[in-house]
């Protein structure tokens, strides 16, 4: 087994920091080919005449998947391992997105782009391969990198695309540049596959004792375990509301009530599956030793809810601020609100780094102190403020947002090894919802009471942190195929 050294040599290719660069870059390609249709909106607008309002529906389509993606998702990585779940969700979107740049009708166009939402679970994928070719002294930092720089396949798209289409030229240009990233992921599902292992050689890949859901260690994990299930159900219901009559319109009365009725029979069914995935352990002591505390990803799920929702909301409304805030040129506005999204190149790392070395409830707590800080101030923007003060405060704000980010996803490897790709999926699952009912909220508010609204939500997850979290300490125990106990350090 190869033995970690006390730093990362980001410029090598070789052990664990290969497995990171050849992560990071899957996961940067799902973003490229999840967000390839936004810098070419206007283009696919003018070629299907779309209406404002079909756009609209095509950009909340983009994400209804993924949150329920990210829970399925983690279940497959922890039951078949990140090389081929990443490898397999790379190979299927390569096929979406070129079903997407050659669609015909805007159903097509819809229904596609409703499929590739599933492309934005890949990053729970790289958190469990990160869990498991790091050590816990490291594993902060690494995943910071691993989120930040695969994030950045979003700014990419919009940088690079527009150019690809022009290169392409005449009216189809803009389907040659999306299916373009659709054979780059089919490709490198192929160089995924056959370049990365599971886990170091000679070490173990954990696996669920059962499939279906998150085992938990206790009657009371097991019920919070069910009711933290249904603020994403509901966040999959508020989008299907979004697309009905009382909005955009999409859908008809009669298929949101199907849609509300099928979403609490999912439910239903699966806290089912997850009562017989965990019927032993309600009924019998678990052994002190393989015990963990749900209410840890709970936490998590919390504080990621409110730090990556943040982020996707920010990045949906900040250009359209700016342009209205201080009447800058469409151009301009762009320009100042993505250096909100290029921060994740640095601050995720960082946070990710200052959990590493400062302890992983104190960095959260600390951080999500100064993101609470900074929305305020972001409240208190007015057209009077100079351009310059206005993007300072944004930026500060967006590194401490992106920097909890990271320090949350410090701690989800640490909490149960064999269930790392379920947590990370649940917690992911809850940056998404928290997007939803953030855009939801700024669909009815201006845009100061909108980042006061984030400071107070930053303040409530600060307080869960500090009375519920818990600071990660000694070993977590798994047991090995022929019943043995392995410990695991997670200090």
């Amino acid at each position: 087994m190869a033995v970690p050294t006390s730093h990362l040599n980001l410029l090598s290719f070789t052990g664990n920091i290969r497995i990171l660069h050849l992560t990071w870059f899957a996961f940067f390609i799902t973003f490229v080919v999840w967000f390839s249709h936004a810098p070419l909106m206007a283009l696919i607008q003018e070629t299907f005449q779309l209406t404002d309002q079909e756009v609209k529906t095509l950009l909340i389509l983009n994400v209804a998947l993924a949150i329920p993606a990210r829970i399925i998702i983690g279940m497959l990585v922890d039951s078949f391992g990140p090389r081929r779940t990443y490898s397999f969700l790379l190979f299927v979107s390569g096929f979406l997105c070129l079903g997407f740049a050659f669609a015909n009708t805007y159903e097509q166009l819809a229904f596609m782009r409703f499929l590739l939402g599933a492309a934005g679970a890949g990053f729970v994928i790289g958190i469990r391969m990160v869990g498991e070719w790091f050590p816990a002294r490291q594993v902060g930092f690494a995943g910071g990198l691993y989120g930040g720089w695969g994030n950045f396949g979003s700014a990419a798209a919009a940088m690079s695309l527009p150019i690809i289409a022009l290169m392409f030229g005449g009216d189809d240009g803009w389907r040659y540049a999306i299916a373009s990233t659709g054979i780059l992921a089919l490709i490198y599902s192929a160089v995924y596959f056959f370049s990365v292992t599971d886990t170091p050689q000679g070490a173990t890949y954990f696996k669920p004792k059962r499939a279906g859901g998150m085992e938990v260690t206790s009657v009371g994990d097991f019920i919070l375990y069910l009711l933290m299930n249904i603020p994403i159900y509901a966040a999959t219901a508020l989008l299907a509301w979004k697309l009905g009559p009382s909005n955009v319109n999409l859908l008809s009365v009669a298929v949101t009530n199907i849609i509300y009725l099928a979403v609490v029979t999912i439910y239903i069914v699966q806290s089912i599956w997850i009562y017989q995935v965990n019927r032993q352990a309600l009924k019998e002591v678990v052994p002190e030793l393989e015990r963990y505390n749900f209410k840890q990803v709970a936490v998590l799920n919390i504080a990621y809810m409110v730090t990556f929702g943040t982020e996707v909301a920010m990045v949906s409304m900040l250009p359209l601020f700016f342009l209205n805030t201080f009447g800058l040129s469409l151009v301009t506005a762009g320009l100042l609100a993505s250096g909100f999204a290029l921060m994740n190149v640095i601050a995720r790392p960082v946070g990710g780094l200052i959990s590493d070395r400062f302890g992983r409830k104190h960095s959260l707590s600390w951080l999500l102190v100064g993101m609470a800080g900074g929305f305020f101030l972001m409240s208190q923007i007015t057209g009077s403020w100079p351009v310059l003060l206005a993007l300072i405060v944004m930026m500060t704000a967006g590194a401490f947002e992106q920097a909890g980010n990271g320090a949350v996803f410090a701690i989800v490897p640490l909490v149960k090894r064999r269930m790392t790709g379920q947590i990370a999926g649940m917690a992911g699952a809850y940056g998404s919802t928290g997007a939803v009912c953030l855009l939801t909220v700024l669909s009815f508010v201006s845009p100061q009471t909108f980042f006061l609204v984030i400071a107070v939500s930053t303040i409530a997850a600060l307080a869960v942190v500090l009375l519920f979290l818990e600071e990660p300490q000694g070993h977590v125990a798994e047991v090995l195929p022929d019943g043995t106990i392995q410990l695991i350090e997670v200090t």
